[in-house]
């Protein structure tokens, strides 16, 4: 006699979409918003710190973890004090933890598992 397979549904987070943010990507964000503010280019600003336009782009983007002296380089070609950039992060993941406290139902995704 065969064994019978037992279809199960569970709900989980999709893998690229976490509840809380990465803090590179918080700091990559403002980082972004205040470059574009001063309509400066990834050029200019990753040649005031000395480096190139591709690793700025990546810190932006969240894609890479800078040490800190790295983002008190890229605070400085900036003129944003270090104090701002933590601050305005910190906010941005207050607010996300306030709303993934209200549950938003379409955070979650259905997914089969064979059992």
């Amino acid at each position: 006699m065969e064994a019978q397979r037992r279809l199960t549904l569970v709900t989980a987070a999709p893998e690229d979409s976490r509840e809380e943010p990465l803090v590179r990507e918080l700091y990559g964000r403002v980082l972004r918003e205040a470059r574009r503010d001063q309509d400066r280019s990834l050029e200019d600003v990753a040649a005031a710190v000395g480096m190139s336009k591709q690793y700025l782009s990546e810190i932006e983007r969240g894609k890479k973890e800078p040490s800190s002296e790295m983002l008190r380089a890229v605070c400085g070609a900036l003129g944003l004090p270090v104090e701002h950039l933590l601050f305005r992060s910190g906010r941005r993941l207050g607010a996300a933890n306030r709303n993934s406290a209200t549950g938003n139902p379409n955070r979650q995704v259905p997914t089969l598992l064979a059992a």
